[in-house]
């Protein structure tokens, strides 16, 4: 990848972003006149005079691109506008809501690094991975999914800590530590993950051959680890601004990513401008601060070197725990669906678990089990289709890695959650728009496995006896490249579905997926959050369910064996390579001039990589 190339795309993805956030009036499907006439008087009729008059005071009869030209003047001069809602500044209300964004986002980080060290203690002591398995199923555990269960267990049946609001430190742990404990869990289990490799390296030998102290050889160690590292702990902080944003929610907590919701819900397009806009910032400028870390840390001899990590060894689970997983989850799903998802008994609202409803009914005494088993097709299928339309664009986009590397790290920059505020603030809230915002996102790291594959396919010598005996390229192309690269981005989409799942719960828990009577995990959540504490039946379901996808989709990646594999003409086998970013992370697409680049921001970086860790 030249800069050149990769600094222009990055340059126009952003700019292609900055323009979908600032033409959000005149793309939003709706009039946004009717919503500015309706927040300044409700009982005015809506006649067409009225419609002219506000569309003139608010410049929007002046075109797209004049729209455009005005809100990006007024970002420049620091004017975000006015709340069409509530008649306020627009920069006030930001800075407010970023300010408890940011306070949220270090106490999440402080339970993040806590966290992490005690996952990372027992490798420094006894030298071998410990723990993987847990680790992973920490970060598999979505951030608005254990907030409710925070808020149900801490705030409403112990009643240790407050469960809404923002008036000191006390209101900060719920939310901190639903936060904090993924991210936690993501980055004790990279550094758990690579420390056994590099501690059993050559100079570690040394070292204690010459009588240096465990503690410096651990610290040193450390060292050696972290640099490769620091772009996905980067990426974690990015994670924390999209996880904020359902937390905040759960716990009524004035932040940025709430005060985007609500504007979006709202149809207050300055103030959803400015908050979309500060979130981005905010997820650039964590990129920038990860990557100058990186440079720090390696210091001027290595910065251009490529330091790399040498391979890891995961942590497999026992055998019978996804076998177990899958069993409950499918009778679940099973059971659910011999039942009825929309019959309505208003005798039973809200009844507990019982032989006629095993797992209790909702506000509107529908049955949870049938809900819980239709939304499986729901969930699953669009997070299916999802997956392959992201497959289709990473492979395409891997046979271009010059044009992709810029708009991946523009990707990687925006949570799941953001763009579909964009998308639902575009084109509505519903599945389609969910799924389109979640597809955005997620082709980079399928995008970065296939260039490897195909810069590793078009090097072998196979390929140059090819060309040599007369070969066209579209032959090459179809018969040896494309099956070669297709069929482990493939399994490595497969793996990633749980997690797209997940995303697109998250969206609907937020009122931006399906739209009800839909039985929607994410929505069934949101649905049951009202009420959480008369029947917090209706709420554990569908969080033990996506529980039980996350720990599925973990504990049997950690099962299979990566193999090796040999080309056609007799190439030789290729090493198993590093373990694929985790859903909606962060994957950055390597030069075609520098084989040992990373196609991945895993822990080990592999110049040779056929199959994501984890696949049979």
């Amino acid at each position: 990848m030249r800069p050149t190339a990769a600094g222009s795309t990055r340059v126009l993805a952003l700019a292609a972003v900055l323009a979908a956030v600032g033409l959000l009036p005149w793309l939003s499907g709706r009039d946004p006149a009717l919503t500015v006439l309706r927040a300044r008087s409700a009982e005015q009729e809506p006649t067409r005079e009225a419609l002219d008059a506000v569309r003139r005071d608010l410049g929007l009869d002046a075109g797209p691109l004049a729209l455009l030209g005005r809100w990006a003047g007024g970002t420049a001069r620091g004017d975000l506008g006015t709340s069409w809602v509530s008649g306020a500044e627009v920069l006030p209300s930001v800075v407010s809501g970023l300010q408890v964004s940011l306070a949220l986002m270090g106490a999440s980080l402080a339970v993040a690094v806590l966290l992490a060290c005690a996952l990372v203690a027992p490798v420094l002591v006894r030298g071998r991975a410990s723990g993987g398995a847990f680790a992973a199923m920490l970060a598999a555990v979505p951030e608005f999914l254990l907030a409710t269960v925070a808020l149900l267990v801490c705030g409403v049946w112990l009643g240790w800590l407050p469960t809404s609001g923002w008036h000191g430190p006390e209101h900060m742990v719920l939310p901190a530590v639903a936060l904090g404990v993924p991210a936690g869990g993501l980055l004790g289990r990279l550094v758990a993950d690579a420390l056994p490799a590099v501690l059993g390296e050559r100079w570690v030998e040394l070292w204690r051959g010459a009588g240096v102290s465990r503690a410096r050889i651990a610290a040193a160690a450390l060292r050696r680890v972290l640099p490769p590292l620091v772009p996905q702990s980067g990426m974690v902080a990015v994670g924390l601004a999209g996880g904020a944003v359902a937390v905040e929610t759960v716990f009524a907590v004035p932040g940025i990513g709430r005060t985007a919701l609500g504007a979006a819900k709202s149809q207050d397009l300055p103030l959803l401008q400015g908050a979309v806009l500060a979130l981005l910032v905010l997820g650039l400028v964590t990129g920038a601060l990860a990557a100058l870390a990186r440079r720090r840390l390696l210091g001027p001899a290595l910065r251009d070197a490529g330091l790399a990590l040498p391979p890891a060894r995961p942590v497999r689970a026992h055998p019978a725990v996804p076998v177990v997983l899958a069993a409950v989850l499918l009778a679940a799903v099973g059971w659910g669906l011999l039942r009825d998802p929309y019959a309505v008994d208003t005798t039973a609202r809200l009844a507990a678990p019982s032989w006629a409803y095993p797992l209790g009914t909702d506000g509107l005494g529908r049955d949870v089990l049938a809900r819980l088993g239709h939304g499986a097709a729901s969930t699953v299928g669009t997070a299916a289709a999802v997956c392959l339309l992201s497959l289709l664009a990473g492979l395409a986009l891997g046979f271009l890695p010059g044009f992709a590397a810029g708009a991946a790290d523009i990707a990687n920059a925006l949570p799941p959650v953001i763009v579909g505020i964009l998308v639902a603030a575009a084109a509505g809230p519903g599945t389609g728009g969910a799924a389109l915002a979640v597809a955005l996102i997620s082709w980079p790291p399928l995008a970065a496995h296939a260039a490897a594959l195909v810069q590793e396919v078009r090097a072998s010598a196979f390929l140059t006896a090819q060309r040599a005996i007369g070969a066209s390229p579209a032959w090459i192309l179809t018969r040896h490249v494309l099956p070669s690269v297709a069929a482990p981005v493939a399994r490595h989409a497969l793996l990633r579905l749980p997690g797209i799942a997940l995303a697109l719960a998250s969206l609907g828990f937020l009122g931006l997926g399906a739209q009800p009577p839909a039985p929607e995990w994410g929505l069934l959540l949101d649905e049951s959050r009202a009420y959480v504490e008369r029947a917090p039946w209706a709420a554990l379901a569908p969080a033990v369910a996506l529980a039980l996808l996350a720990g599925l989709a973990v504990s049997a990646s950690s099962l299979t064996r990566p193999r090796r594999t040999s080309g056609a003409a007799g190439r030789r086998p290729v090493r198993s390579p590093a373990r694929p970013a985790a859903a909606g992370g962060p994957c950055r697409l390597p030069s075609p001039a520098a084989p040992g680049a990373r196609p991945g921001a895993g822990p080990v970086p592999a110049p040779a990589r056929k199959e994501p860790a984890g696949e049979a």
